[in-house]
């Protein structure tokens, strides 16, 4: 990484203008000019220095006020056909595979969200039937604050901390 590069990391770190163009506003702030921004960013992602670009909304301020990690103890012949089913669905945010533990025997996660509760046992339910007999069992956690999400912190750079 050049010292471009790592202006570029520092200024992007807290999260991205919220302007119609933000890489041409970061080109704007570091005297260089927006397809500069956009192929070092890339650059960045290819070489995994930069994980992702992504909105990270406010669920609740968006009126979605049940949100919830619905956790799967699925047969592992039926994982990946129940997890692609999961992924088809509209209200399904995230889906993923975690490792079961002796106390937890989940092994796929799907994080909903729903503006009020019935509409998310409507949701719970309709995967309940889409993992019908390869379910064992399942739960649904749902969030009772927002945790800070926050940008990149690098370990002894005050500059990044919220």
């Amino acid at each position: 990484m050049d010292a471009l590069d790592q202006a570029l990391m520092q200024i992007s770190a807290a999260g991205l203008p919220l302007v119609s163009r933000p890489f041409a506003a970061l080109a704007e702030q570091l005297g260089t000019d927006e397809a500069t921004i956009i192929h070092r960013m890339q650059r960045l992602a290819e070489q995994g220095v930069l994980r992702r670009i992504a909105a990270v909304p406010n669920h609740y301020r968006l009126g979605y006020l049940f949100n919830g990690m619905t956790v799967w103890d699925i047969r592992d012949e039926a994982l990946t056909d129940v997890a692609a089913a999961f992924c088809q669905l509209p209200f399904v945010s995230h889906c993923y595979q975690r490792p079961r533990y002796p106390d937890w025997p989940y092994n796929l996660f799907a994080m909903i969200h729903a503006k009020d509760e019935a509409t998310a046992k409507d949701m719970e339910a309709r995967m309940q039937q889409l993992a019908s007999e390869h379910c064992r069992k399942h739960t649904v956690l749902y969030s009772t604050r927002i945790l800070k999400k926050t940008g990149l912190r690098i370990p002894g750079d005050q500059t990044f901390a919220r």
